[in-house]
This record gives C-alpha cells, sequence and structure tokens, in this order.
C-alpha cells in the first residue's frame, strides 16, 4: 500500500477511561503508524471526538452548534495525537476546514500531497466543516479526495457484526462483507452518507480492534483479523 487513511474513534483513544485521553494507548499507536511510515507509507489521520463531546446526545441546544462542539473536539484530540506522534520521532501537520488561526492550516487535496511527499503523517481535523456530517463521512470524503488505496477504520470493537455485541452475546462476525450489505442491513459501521460515499466512489475499508495487539501493522502487512468491507 502506498498511501492509507487510518479512522481511530475517539472513544478507543480514550482507552479504559472510557474519556479524554490515555496517554499509553495513544503512544501505542503512534509506535505503530511509525513503522508504517518507515516502510514508506503515506498515513492521512481522521480522529472521532467521542472521547469528548456527543453532540447528538445533547437535547438541550442547537444541533448546529451541538456539531460545532464535536467538530472542536476532533481538532483538539488531532493537535494532541500529532504531539504524541512528534514525540515518537515523526512529522506531523493538522489541517481543518476552517481557520484555527496558527493552530494548524487549512486542508486542501494540493498541501496535503506536499505534507506526504516529505513524509508528515497528515492530520484530518474538524470533521467536513459542516454541521449535520459526522466524522464517518469527513473520513470517506478525505480518503476519496486523497486517493487513499484504502480506509483502515481502527475501533472500540474489532470488527462488523450482524447485531451489536454489547448487547448480544451470539452476536456473528464477518470476515468479508459487501459495502451494499452494510447499507441494505443497517450494519452500522459508518452512517449512511458515508457507506454510499464509499459505494459510489469505491472506496474499502477494513475494519478491526485499536486495542488488540499491533492491530495497525498486522493490518497493513496482511495479517487481519477484522472484517473487510468490499466495495
Amino acid at each position: 500500500m502506498k498511501r492509507i487513511l487510518l479512522k481511530l474513534s475517539g472513544e478507543a483513544l480514550a482507552g479504559p477511561k472510557k474519556t479524554g485521553f490515555d496517554e499509553a494507548t495513544v503512544m501505542e499507536v503512534a509506535k505503530q503508524v511509525k513503522v508504517l511510515v518507515e516502510e514508506g507509507i503515506q498515513v492521512g489521520i481522521v480522529i472521532g471526538g467521542g472521547n469528548f463531546w456527543r453532540g447528538r446526545t445533547s437535547e438541550n441546544m442547537d444541533r448546529t452548534k451541538a456539531d460545532q462542539i464535536g467538530m472542536l473536539a476532533t481538532v483538539m484530540n488531532c493537535i494532541y495525537v500529532s504531539e504524541i506522534f512528534r514525540a515518537a520521532g515523526m512529522k506531523t501537520s493538522v489541517l481543518t476546514p476552517f481557520e484555527c488561526g496558527s493552530f494548524t492550516k487549512l486542508f486542501s487535496k494540493d498541501r496535503a500531497n506536499k505534507y506526504f511527499e516529505r513524509g508528515m503523517v497528515v492530520f484530518m481535523a474538524g470533521g467536513t466543516g459542516h454541521p449535520y456530517f459526522s466524522t464517518d463521512t469527513a473520513t470517506v470524503l478525505r480518503a476519496i479526495e486523497i486517493e487513499a488505496e484504502t480506509i483502515f477504520l481502527a475501533k472500540a470493537v474489532d470488527g462488523v457484526y450482524d447485531s451489536d455485541p454489547k448487547t448480544n452475546p451470539d452476536a456473528k462476525k464477518y470476515d468479508e462483507v459487501s459495502i451494499q450489505e452494510v447499507i441494505d442491513k443497517k450494519l452500522a459501521v459508518v452512517d449512511m452518507t458515508a457507506s454510499i460515499l464509499c459505494m459510489e466512489n469505491k472506496m474499502p475499508m477494513l475494519v478491526f480492534g485499536l486495542n488488540e495487539e499491533n492491530s495497525i501493522v498486522n493490518t497493513a502487512h496482511g495479517k487481519f483479523t477484522g472484517t473487510k468491507v468490499l466495495v
């Protein structure tokens, strides 16, 4: 693989604490991504904001404002994880679809490509920059824009199941599933908008558990135990 888009779940980055950051978890991610960068793989990263904010659970404010708070949560996550990556010896940049002063630079495909060519890990924060779109949709959109070969979907769950494994102990895991089946059965890999974007633009996904040992490197090396979402 030449270029991948890695989506990290905010909840997974929180580790056992369930909120905020678990530095040991983030450092483990950094060590794995460094292996890929040293092998010449270009890595773009989108991070969810669920370790700080889940706007759709709040009924006491306007949806647009709640989503804006969520966008800022993803910016905080990307700045934090970017700094841990730097401490691990990588070069990074954080791009957003809106101005954040000197904290970040504005996203464009040309700018992302320039940073990839310099061997940098490119963090794409702030979602799409618009309310009513999730970080799932931002992940697929950015993957398509930067022409990633596939999306690495690193979640708190280790793959795609036919029902929620947290509530159904008999839930069955898929080794492979088509994006059409994901849409038809509403399997909630990513939200519906993101699923349709994947289908229309033929963007495959590899879904796996972030907290499994060496899961990012194993996925890149073909030692994969999660679910392939085929297009």
